[in-house]
């Protein structure tokens, strides 16, 4: 039983090649082809020959009728002998004469009979007994395999009396012969054709699942290493199915790899970001257990100093789960539509409930709707990032400016602060992830550094651009591209109204 186990174990691990498969099925399908080819022919040649040999035997039927139909009330042997035996001509006129040649012919064998059914005349052999069954017929016959000829009919005077019976005996010798030769030739045929047909599928297999044999080996590579950068060459001559699969592929890998990149920046950036406020949080508890605990003031300000050490990275962390959404979108899009006048109008309102201190100002030069595939939560999170972001640096001069307009290609929104500005060192650097241009501002603030990263991530998410103009002590002036929905009808020629 355990022998029996093994064995099937064996069996169902035995792997055959997707070549060999190939080449079996490519050379049984010519195989079948070629068989039912060869046996539309081999049937098609066999019923002419066939269909020529039965007229034979029925011309030769009619010739005999003709030549002894004439012999008054009775056939005798002489008569017949003196009209059908070839003995008694020679030769050379034996073939000038086209009714005699068919009886000159070896296949074919003529009997005579009288009325009575009496044998008269043979050219052939013995006369023999009188065939049994129809007196007016052609038959077939098989013997030892080898198919033969009948044909009797009877013959009759002019005042249509029967005088006689005729046979004609055709053995078809040349047919069978011919019969013969095809079927050998035919075999023969089919089971090259196999086997060419066998090796050319096998040549084609190898061929064509070259690419799925580079794969495998790419599988491989990046089972043994999955941060490698290895990838499927990609041929632009050969624009098939395989070539699709391998672009497919290979897009696969690059998300799994982006995926893979995102989750090691994920943690990377999150361990160096949380490492600051744990290590706050635990010398306040240190000094909490040491002797702390027991002076108020110094038990509330570490509670104090924890406690916003503990907001700050349940914000962190929100802001980095916010990030590797925006991510999301250079790989999933969407299909929504938002209109982007809509949603700068929406905020505009919103900062001035916000923040009444400050003098927002909104200039619209939309004359229709602005719209865009972009998820409105996105483009609202994009537009608190910048609106935020200008807030928080405007300590003088409380005043952020809007703008929002389109042109044939783009909606454009800016959105400008009257703040410290941004250096040209830091404009390079000011999209980057944690990256704070004053860092002690930006914690006193509750920034992270991301606000910008994330609104970035998002906005190039979906085939826009972002770009900065700053100059230090005037502020800065930052820009959204966002690509317009082609073919929209406009719905007003009047300026939204802000007031």
């Amino acid at each position: 039983m355990q022998d029996e186990t093994v064995a099937s174990t064996t069996n169902k691990g035995r792997k055959i090649s997707l070549k060999v498969k190939w080449a079996a099925a490519v050379g049984l399908a010519i195989f079948i082809t070629f068989a039912i080819f060869s046996i539309v022919i081999f049937s098609s040649i066999s019923n002419i020959l066939l269909h020529r040999e039965v007229d034979n035997v029925h011309d030769t039927v009619t010739v005999v009728q003709a030549r002894l139909s004439s012999n008054g009330p009775h056939l005798t042997e002489g008569f017949v002998t003196n009209q059908l035996d070839p003995n008694r001509h020679s030769p050379k006129a034996i073939y000038q004469d086209a009714v005699l040649t068919r009886l000159a012919q070896q296949d074919v064998t003529v009997k005579i009979y009288d009325a009575n059914k009496k044998g008269l005349f043979a050219s052939r052999g013995a006369i023999g007994p009188f065939p049994k069954g129809d007196t007016d017929t052609l038959k077939r016959k098989a013997i030892f395999g080898k198919m033969r000829l009948i044909g009797i009919s009877p013959i009759k005077t002019s005042q249509n009396r029967v005088i006689g019976y005729v046979e004609v005996v055709n053995n078809v010798r040349d047919y069978n012969h011919a019969m013969t030769e095809l079927r050998i030739v035919l075999v023969v045929v089919v089971f090259f054709a196999m086997l060419f047909s066998a090796l050319i599928g096998y040549l084609l297999a190898n061929q064509f699942l070259r690419p799925i044999e580079v794969m495998k080996k790419t599988i491989e590579a990046i089972n043994s290493e999955p941060n490698s950068d290895v990838r499927i060459p990609e041929t632009g001559h050969s624009q098939d199915e395989l070539s699709d699969l391998v672009s497919a592929f290979n897009g696969m890998l690059n998300r799994i790899q982006h995926y893979f990149e995102q989750q090691d920046q994920f943690v990377s950036d999150v361990s160096h970001e949380l490492r600051t406020p744990v290590a706050i949080i635990e010398g306040h508890l240190q000094l909490l257990n040491r002797w702390g605990k027991d002076d108020p003031e110094v038990l509330e300000e570490s509670l104090a100093a924890s406690l916003q050490e503990i907001l700050r990275m349940k914000n962190l962390i929100q802001e980095m789960l916010d990030l590797t959404r925006a991510d999301k979108v250079v790989t999933e899009g969407t299909t929504e539509v938002t209109d982007v006048g809509e949603v700068v109008l929406q905020n505009y309102h919103n900062f001035e409930m916000l923040y009444p201190e400050f003098n927002f100002m909104l200039d619209n030069d939309l004359h229709q709707p602005a719209l865009v595939h972009v998820n409105r939560n996105h483009l609202e999170q994009i537009m608190i990032i910048l609106l935020d972001n200008a807030i928080k640096y405007s300590t003088i001069r409380k005043e952020v400016h809007i703008a929002v307009a389109s042109d044939e290609r783009y909606a454009q929104v800016a959105v400008q602060d009257f703040g410290e500005g941004i250096s040209e060192e830091d404009k390079k650097k000011v999209f980057h992830r944690f990256y704070r241009v004053d860092k002690a501002r930006s914690r006193e603030k509750g920034g992270n550094g991301l606000g910008l990263a994330i609104a970035q991530q998002l906005v190039e998410g979906y085939d826009g651009n972002v770009s900065l103009e700053s100059s230090v002590g005037y502020g800065s002036v930052f820009r959204v591209e966002l690509p317009l929905i082609r073919e929209v009808e406009p719905k007003s020629e009047e300026p939204v109204n802000t007031d």
